[in-house]
């Protein structure tokens, strides 16, 4: 929920300062990931894994597993996984700082993190288990009951389909028109930034401009993970 990200580079207020993860970097899709080599870095890099081994390799067995579940299956896995595998914790108590994106490793490790942590994750375990970038968007909205910024992945089966939302606060995944507590500000994938609306999302930039989601995508190379095509 803490989703103060800022839109640094494309003179936006801080109000949409809220994140990008936009994945240019999720073709490895297609490339192995190396659990081995993965566990060996995160070590290196962040210390002891401690507990968070055993929530890494519970991570490795869903997405090895479940590479043949229909979509809407491995939707509920991934939104269920991870929403028990972690613990809200606002990113000032966890790294202290006002605003930090979590790789799903450094996630995994700490067993915790904060909304938009949450939706990357989502976000790069459904890319890994091969649902198409186009069908999947991290977005950014206003949750009104909690009066606050807030993450979801939104899900879309066709482009004029009506989104699927996998929210942190639920594990029941519905239709954005059954979450009116969510009102959509924007959002972003691998392709780009977009304004949502009624008639469809509008492209409105180049998620690859966004500097928090290109710190993510360093850290994850730095953790193993290959580099991959847009798509």
């Amino acid at each position: 929920m803490a989703a103060r990200l800022a839109f640094d580079q494309l003179g936006r207020g801080p109000c949409i300062a809220l994140v990008l993860v936009a994945l240019s970097f999720i073709g490895a899709v297609h490339a192995d990931w190396d659990f081995a080599v993965i566990s060996h870095r995160a070590e290196a890099l962040y210390g002891p894994l401690g507990e968070g081994r055993e929530r890494i390799d519970a991570w490795q067995n869903l997405l090895a597993t479940r590479r043949q579940s229909s979509e809407l299956e491995q939707l509920n896995l991934v939104n269920r996984f991870f929403n028990r595998q972690l613990h809200y914790r606002e990113d000032s108590e966890l790294w202290h700082q006002p605003d930090y994106w979590a790789t799903p490793v450094e996630s995994l490790i700490k067993g915790a993190g904060d909304c938009e942590d949450y939706a990357i994750a989502k976000y790069f375990s459904l890319r890994r288990l091969g649902v198409p970038s186009e069908k999947l968007l991290i977005t950014y909205v206003k949750a009104l009951g909690l009066n606050r910024a807030h993450m979801v992945l939104t899900y879309y089966a066709t482009p004029a389909s009506e989104p699927l939302v996998l929210d942190s606060l639920v594990d029941v995944i519905a239709p954005a028109s059954q979450r009116p507590d969510l009102l959509p500000v924007y959002a972003f994938n691998g392709e780009g930034l977009w304004l949502p609306g009624d008639s469809g999302n509008t492209r409105m930039g180049d998620s690859k401009r966004l500097s928090r989601w290109q710190d993510v995508l360093q850290k994850m190379r730095a953790e193993g993970f290959p580099p991959e095509p847009e798509r």
